[in-house]
């Protein structure tokens, strides 16, 4: 054993054998992170056969990249990476103002590392273990997810099926003195259905105040249905509302990890409290704002989508597969056999797609609204499965 300025260290510790010391450190674990909350992502295409041109429909990605703008904005400050970035988000809450029209304001803006990141602000700052979040699945596994990894209770007040409506009076009923946060998602993903405007201010208006809505709008722009609406009048009207963004949909900046949300300044104000500094990398920032100005590169993703969305719902009927009418740029269907059958079929046809079991409906596969090349190579696909 070794000395330090002459006295024998680390002997006691040292003699104590494997099962002591590793129980001694166990007793100070929260109970409720000893249980297994991963997120398990998608398929990667390094993971599929080498030499195999394969067209990535599995995670809701944009279908042909990412503005030039956003390129020529990278490129503008790759000399810079040894430089801190902004150590706030001011300048992107900026141009989300202006993207916005002027019907939200600076202070209603925080943004972060994803959407994702953005709901886990937002946990942090209103759970504490024992608390409850409402949520309806088949939903985003995050919710659930990081509920847990606070000690908080979920409680899931399912979609009704066929159609994966909302149950607003289940939900209502589910309230509780401990209930902090319910978990709205319009367009819903896996199952790509929306909330009609009735049935989210029905609800709206018969939650308690001090109850926080969470209302993920991530693929918003992509919807258009006349009764769909965002939360922007409801949050400038004062209810508890916090809606998600994110850049990875629209704007093609899935890898750069950049979301926001917008809500009530009160609410802002005290999440940005818990906001590390510098918690934008600069690359992400310049990414965001370059995006936010290339508005025609916004119209080309959204046109795209809508028109592939009628494209693949023709093929859907006529090759008799049963999917979920969508408002998003993905789909969820339900296999004429087993999914896994499915999704091996499909893979070997050059398709990667999602099975959802793990989101809440089993059986069922997601599949993302690609360019047409890769939607007829999906619908020969299918055909193929006779």
């Amino acid at each position: 054993m070794g000395n330090y300025f002459g006295r024998p260290y680390f002997t006691k510790y040292h003699q104590m054998n494997s099962e002591i010391k590793s129980s001694a450190i166990s007793n100070r674990f929260k109970s409720y992170l000893t249980v297994k909350n991963v997120y398990k992502g998608g398929r990667s295409i390094t993971a599929t056969e080498a030499g195999q041109k394969v067209y990535k429909l599995s995670s809701n990605e944009h279908p042909f990249g990412y503005s030039p703008k956003v390129k020529a904005a990278l490129q503008q400050h790759l000399d810079h990476l040894h430089i801190y970035p902004d150590t706030t988000d001011a300048r992107l809450r900026a141009a989300l103002v202006k993207d916005f029209d002027g019907h939200l304001q600076a202070n209603q803006f925080i943004a972060a590392a994803g959407g994702s990141e953005v709901i886990d602000l937002t946990f942090r700052a209103f759970l504490r273990e024992g608390d409850q979040v409402i949520t309806s699945s088949p939903c985003f596994l995050p919710y659930s997810m990081f509920s847990k990894w606070l000690g908080a209770r979920v409680i899931d007040v399912p979609l009704r099926e066929p159609d994966y409506s909302l149950d607003v009076e289940g939900i209502l009923e589910a309230l509780t003195p401990r209930t902090r946060i319910v978990a709205l998602t319009s367009p819903n993903n896996p199952t790509g259905t929306y909330i009609p405007r009735a049935i989210l201010e029905y609800l709206l208006d018969r939650l308690p105040p001090d109850v926080l809505v969470i209302y993920d709008e991530v693929y918003r722009h992509f919807a258009t249905a006349d009764d769909y609406a965002t939360g922007v009048e409801y949050v400038n009207a004062g209810y508890p509302v916090l809606a998600v963004n994110s850049f990875s949909k629209t704007y093609g900046l899935a890898a750069m990890r950049l979301g926001y949300g917008y809500t009530t300044p009160e609410i802002a104000s005290y999440i940005h409290q818990i906001c590390k500094p510098f918690l934008i990398p600069a690359l992400s920032m310049e990414a965001g704002i370059a995006a936010l100005e290339d508005h025609t590169f916004v119209q080309k993703t959204v046109d795209l989508i809508r028109e592939e969305r009628i494209f693949l719902s023709a093929a859907f009927e006529r090759l008799g597969i049963e999917y979920t009418p969508s408002q998003a740029n993905f789909f969820l269907v339900k296999p004429p056999v087993d999914d896994q059958v499915f999704v091996d079929h499909l893979i070997k046809n050059g398709i990667m797609t999602r099975p959802v079991t793990n989101f809440g409906a089993p059986g069922k596969v997601r599949i993302s609204i690609g360019t047409r090349e890769a939607n007829e190579t999906l619908v020969q696909a299918l055909d193929l499965l006779g």
